[in-house]
């Protein structure tokens, strides 16, 4: 980054400058399409099929003549229509907390520093710090340049990237595209260099606001599992009006009653149709991310979500994911000597001045790296009364950092000097390199390196040069350098990821750390955090040296990757996947994007990453933190669990429901179930499967298992027969009470009240025992979870209202409960929670167990 002298720092904004120009002009964002109203909202829910059928239903109950039950049953169109309304508010709000989090970040300076705010948020006239990946966020005009070049592809339309220069102040008017040029435009990308600009237009008076693009970061995209999801709602809608046809003519032909039999056959439609599913699937994901996005981790892709918990291999940068990117220098290493440095001692010998007073000429004066602000604190405490410090030197030209040269030199001119004064630091081998090493100093060199390595160091080369007043040569080779050191920094672990990487192993998960640093600092830095095994270790060298096939079986065992540019993480992704392997890889820079977009999870790092990673990957890292990359994947499958026990729930719900609409029709029984007695249940099922079981902790050993299968079904053959045995086991006790009671004479009213209570029961019950198919019943009651508490509390009240209040009764066809009813009532709830509860017995555990097995791929 460019030095920010106090000039720059003058020209930045204060906060009360920056809301003044926000309130004058509006935020730095297009226009987009407008909220869904109310009304819209409405009408779309309004043209579900549930409630189409609602509505048919309650309009033949006016043709019947039966006003009070035709007004109840539409009045509950309006009850469902406020559940659904609700869920979908609560849907867009996570989207919209979301789509806030991914808004490109820009950093300005604020206040006289600088500061990383939201993109929407930059003004007129605040300056902007740009960096190589980064995207540009509003229109600007360049101040400082080093190296900059600039993709306006997505203007222009031209691939090739432009070179731009610094603004003389005297060109008003530019336009995309052209070398040359001191115009940068929002949504175009740095791809080289970097630069301070100031910005000249925001929002819609940019180019791109102009021409009416707009970028979308989150976009709608469908996944597997909402493949797997319309399949399994067409297979049952298919199955549903199949039978709903047949209990019509059925219906019709036996009992002469064409009218009656289309109320039972749209009664069976409405019980069998699961529209549950879909907003289950949509709640989940939706709300599954902004959860994850709570643990310090963005997802920009949905489909992540659900592949979070298929994850087998995790690999992970090491300097600020690992640990804190907070360097120190630790030790210095001149002429073959080790000396150690205190992050308390106050000065240091005069033999180590010049290589601490050249490491700081080399690097920017406000610097932004870790390692050269560890070197700058290092001056600034020990060389602060000394001649080593130059604030009156003049920098003439720096010569940055390349892909083929690991190494910057920055040329001085002191007041006073003859000769120009080029400082030079990077790579070890590098520097040496820069200092024509022959090979006994290269060997004598490597010693020294590894002295500093083997406890945990990143090492850094310095070197020096003078050059005769004259025209600058084209590169770094052509300075006589002369080799000062080594410097020796440490970065500490974060707290927390020994603990990660711990529960990682016990989750199945392979954690591979990759990194630029030296193989004995990287296996330092794994004994430190439990890393296993240590001593296989792959460098790029040697990658590179290996083909596809050879990399591929190496991969197996290797943990550690070292001395690795980010080109060659795609081959380690791309060898990893050959394995079949589900990989997530971090990664920051604009050469990590490749890799990032092959993995099945790219997580680009939020703090450091440029906006290339970032619009590369799938997920986004706000803090940096290794650990929130578990605590995500444990959240991830926490949102798999619940959504597989809301499945199995819906499923389970809908076999006794269905059952009760369909036996009566064949046994020729009056009809148990009516439209009100559906949408009554409904009202309990919707609330249910999408919020309890959504909100529901996770299961205790969610990171003691092995990894999904990423092919794994949503609902395959243990979940069908898991659901199938809760939801038969539920009819046969409803329809063997309803036929008994029906035997001995009872009314159908009584009968029928008999048997609905007895289905709500099970329904409630099915609510709880799906809480955890490892837990007891009793284990998962006194584990917190208010939602089940309120569907629960209500749907037993209303059904006590339904039972005593008369005019509800007569609405629902039932007739008063005698103490004897409710007796058996409350025998039976206790028979279906025991019959429930058998699934969760050890012998049913193991099988189910079994069939969960991830295949081997």
């Amino acid at each position: 980054m460019p030095d920010l002298d106090a000039r720059i720092l003058a020209r930045g904004l204060s906060d009360e400058q920056a809301v003044k120009r926000l309130t004058e002009e509006g935020y730095n964002e297009l226009p987009t399409a407008k909220r869904q109203s109310i009304l819209r909202l409405i009408l779309e829910i309004a043209r579900q099929s549930m409630f189409l059928l609602l509505i048919a239903c309650g309009s033949l109950y006016l043709v019947l003549g039966d006003i009070t039950e035709a007004l109840l049953l539409l009045s509950f169109v309006f009850v469902v229509i406020g559940i659904t309304f609700v869920q979908k508010r609560k849907t867009e709000r996570a989207l919209d907390a979301l789509r806030e989090l991914s808004s490109p970040r820009a950093l300005v300076v604020r206040n006289g520093r600088r500061q990383r705010i939201a993109g929407r948020e930059v003004v007129r006239d605040d300056i902007v710090l740009l960096s190589e990946g980064d995207r540009v966020p509003a229109d600007a005009v360049l101040l400082r340049s080093t190296n900059v070049s600039v993709d306006e592809s997505l203007l222009t339309g031209e691939s090739v990237p432009v070179r731009k220069v610094v603004w003389d102040g005297k060109l008003t008017i530019g336009r995309p595209g052209g070398d040359d040029l001191p115009f940068i435009y929002s949504g175009t990308m740095v791809v080289r260099g970097q630069a301070i600009a100031q910005v000249r237009a925001t929002g819609p008076r940019t180019e791109i606001g102009k021409i009416g693009k707009a970028l979308q970061i989150l976009e709608p995209e469908g996944s597997d599992l909402q493949r797997q999801t319309d399949r399994i709602v067409k297979i049952f809608a298919f199955v549903g009006l199949c039978l709903c046809f047949f209990v019509v003519v059925g219906f019709g032909l036996t009992r002469g009653d064409w009218l009656h039999g289309l109320l039972a056959g749209l009664t069976l439609a409405m019980a069998t149709l699961p529209e549950e599913f879909p907003v289950v699937m949509t709640i989940f994901l939706a709300l599954g991310a902004w959860r994850i996005a709570k643990r310090k981790v963005l997802t920009r892709r949905m489909p992540a979500v659900e592949t979070l918990g298929a994850t087998t291999v995790l690999c992970v940068d090491k300097t600020g994911t690992i640990t804190l990117n907070r360097m120190s220098v630790a030790k210095v290493c001149v002429e073959g000597h080790v000396h150690d440095v205190g992050t308390d001692q106050g000065s240091l010998a005069e033999n180590l001045h010049q290589i601490v007073e050249y490491s700081i000429l080399a690097s920017p004066s406000d610097p932004f790296d870790p390692m050269e602000r560890a070197m700058q604190e290092l001056g600034a405490r020990t060389l602060a009364h000394t001649e080593h410090l130059h604030s009156d030197w003049k920098l003439l030209r720096e010569y940055p950092l390349t892909d083929k040269l690991f190494a910057m030199s920055r040329v001085w001119q002191s007041p006073d000097g003859e000769d120009y004064v080029i400082a030079a630091k990077g790579a070890p081998e590098t520097i040496a390199d820069l200092c024509h090493f022959d090979a006994a100093r290269l060997a004598d060199l490597e010693r020294q390196i590894e002295q500093m390595v083997v406890h945990g160091l990143r090492v850094i080369g310095v070197a020096s040069a003078h050059f005769r007043h004259s025209a600058l040569p084209p590169t770094q080779h052509d300075f006589p350098f002369t080799f000062l050191g080594l410097l020796g920094l440490a970065d500490p672990v974060r707290p927390g990821v020994p603990e990660a990487v711990a529960e990682c192993a016990s989750a199945g998960i392979r954690v591979i750390m990759i990194t630029g640093d030296y193989p004995g600092t990287a296996k330092n830095i794994a004994q430190q955090i439990g890393l296993k095994p240590v001593h296989h270790i792959i460098t790029g060298s040697a990658l590179d040296a290996m083909d596809d096939v050879e990399l591929q079986r190496r991969i197996h065992t290797a943990c550690i990757f070292a001395r690795v540019v980010p080109e060659q993480k795609l081959r380690i992704v791309n060898a990893l996947k050959a394995n079949g392997e589900v990989v997530a890889m971090t990664g920051d820079g604009v050469n990590d994007a490749p890799a990032l977009k092959a993995a099945h999870i790219g997580i680009a790092m939020g703090g450091r990453g440029t906006d290339v990673a970032r619009e590369s990957a799938s997920m986004v890292l706000l803090d940096d933190n290794f650990a929130s990359i578990v605590a995500a994947i444990r959240m991830g499958r926490r949102v798999y669990d619940n959504l597989k026990k809301a499945i199995v729930y819906i499923f389970s719900v809908h076999i006794p429901i269905a059952g009760m609409s369909l036996l009566p029709v064949l046994f020729k029984w009056p009809l148990a179930l009516l439209p009100v007695h559906i949408v009554f249940l409904e009202l309990i099922i919707d609330p249910a499967c999408s919020i309890v079981f959504e909100a529901e902790r996770s299961e205790k050993d969610v990171m003691r298992r092995k990894p999904r299968h990423l092919k794994e079904p949503l609902f395959g053959r243990a979940m069908v027969f898991l659901g199938l045995a809760q939801g038969l086991g539920i009819l046969t006790m409803v329809a063997g009470e309803y036929a008994l009671a029906l035997a001995l004479g009872l009314p159908a009213g009584e009968a029928r009240a008999f048997a609905f209570v007895n289905l709500l029961i099970g329904n409630l019950g099915l609510i709880v025992v799906n809480r955890s198919w490892t837990r007891s019943t009793w284990a998962t009651l006194k584990t917190p979870n208010p939602a089940l508490w309120w569907v629960a509390g209500g749907g037993v009240g209303f059904l006590a209202a339904a039972l005593t209040i008369p005019w509800l009764r007569a609405i629902f066809g039932f007739a008063t409960l005698h103490p004897m009813d409710y007796a058996l009532n409350m025998m039976t709830a206790l028979m279906i929670i025991l019959i429930l509860e058998g699934f969760k017995f050890p012998a049913v555990q193991r099988w189910f167990a079994a069939a969960h097995k991830r295949k081997k791929p």
